[in-house]
């Protein structure tokens, strides 16, 4: 059985939403980041970039939110085959959600990572500039590729979960996050909140009932966030 190493709305969901839409067993292992749990020796033994999450398989740990939706995508037949005709499309849009979208998000949550403190607004106000049109190429592809970004498939359950965290994170930034510009995104969020384990993993991580369509600041059972 898998162990997913995992802190509430952090990467760790995009995983758990793939594992349970795809019915693989696994256990959670709550890493706690309000005491750094993440840096501690046992936990960069797994992960030495001391990032969430983890995947421990039968074959070793995997981290990187990527490198574990590809393994899964493989091992359990969750995507196209290497010699299927979508793959080069599945591989584009994964390492596009992965590096790109994903990277830059990531800009917005830690602007003290990018910019100087009298240059924040101008840095939000870039970025997300940057991540309209990363959501508008992802929005076309939903359209055009269904069977690819369907909800709880790695492509999908990573797109309906950066939208969620674009609509609530950073808390103190200004909201530039509408769901309704990207229809097919917002079929998708619709889609994924209709599953039966959605309830379950939004009661454990704390996202409230409607995770995707309407996201809400979490409130988890366990662990922090942040």
């Amino acid at each position: 059985m898998y162990t997913l190493h995992y802190a509430p709305d952090n990467a760790s969901l995009i995983v758990r939403l793939v594992l349970d839409g795809a019915g693989i067993p696994y256990r959670t292992a709550l890493v706690d980041r309000k005491t750094r749990q993440q840096d501690s020796p046992a936990y960069r033994a797994l992960n030495p970039a001391g990032l969430v999450p983890v995947l421990e398989t039968p074959l070793g740990p995997i981290s990187e939110t990527g490198a574990i939706l590809l393994w899964l995508a493989d091992t359990h037949h969750l995507g196209p085959a290497p010699d299927h005709p979508e793959r080069p499309l599945f591989l584009k849009w994964l390492f596009f959600l992965s590096n790109t979208a994903h990277a830059d998000l990531r800009m917005i949550f830690y602007p003290h990572q990018y910019a100087p403190a009298d240059r924040f607004r101008a840095h939000h106000e870039i970025i997300s500039a940057r991540m309209r049109q990363h959501f508008a190429l992802l929005d076309e592809a939903a359209r055009e590729t269904p069977r690819l970004f369907a909800a709880a498939t790695p492509l999908g359950a990573y797109t309906v979960t950066l939208t969620r965290w674009s609509t609530l994170y950073p808390t103190d930034a200004p909201a530039w996050m509408d769901l309704s510009a990207f229809p097919a995104l917002q079929a998708l969020a619709r889609a994924q909140e209709a599953r039966v384990e959605t309830p379950v993993i939004a009661r454990a991580e704390g996202l409230g009932p409607h995770p995707f369509t309407r996201p809400e600041q979490p409130t988890p059972p366990e662990g922090s966030v942040l």
